[in-house]
């Protein structure tokens, strides 16, 4: 019983010390940045003549105290909002996108995607230079742009 009770407490220090939590994503850390889509659930974005992006801007105080924090990119069509940022969620829950349809297909379901992802709210991951937006449906991979 009591190599039991020793096993057990060693496996909960242990899984402390190997996962000790992820610390969430800060608006002031996507701040005047723009980021180049790069895979869409791990397969490779085609090359298109528009470059699938997302940006995110604010004033320096109004990132700081609420979090609130400004997105605007291009998939197919242009789209921005003024968004939230908590915990690492980021919504967006008055997204204006412009209306046109794209000869490209894995454009215009993009478009879908972001719209949908930020309206409901995606987990934001940023590593480095690599942002990953993620719902339980669709992930989508970004690399900073220089």
């Amino acid at each position: 019983m009591k190599k039991l009770v020793a096993l057990s407490l060693f496996s909960l220090v242990l899984a402390g010390c190997v996962n000790p939590g992820k610390a969430s994503v800060q608006a002031d850390q996507l701040q005047n940045h723009r980021f180049i889509l790069e895979n869409v659930d791990g397969k490779a974005v085609a090359t298109t003549a528009t470059r699938p992006e997302i940006s995110f801007s604010g004033a320096q105080s109004d990132i700081s105290l609420i979090k609130n924090i400004t997105v605007s990119g291009v998939m197919c069509n242009r789209f921005s909002g003024e968004g939230k940022l908590s915990e690492g969620e980021l919504k967006v829950k008055t997204l204006a996108m412009t209306r046109k349809l794209c000869t490209e297909p894995q454009l215009n379901e993009l478009d879908q995607a972001i719209g949908n992802m930020l309206r409901k709210g995606a987990q934001v991951d940023l590593t480095e230079d690599q942002l990953t937006l993620a719902t339980a449906e669709k992930t989508l991979t970004f690399k900073r742009a220089e």
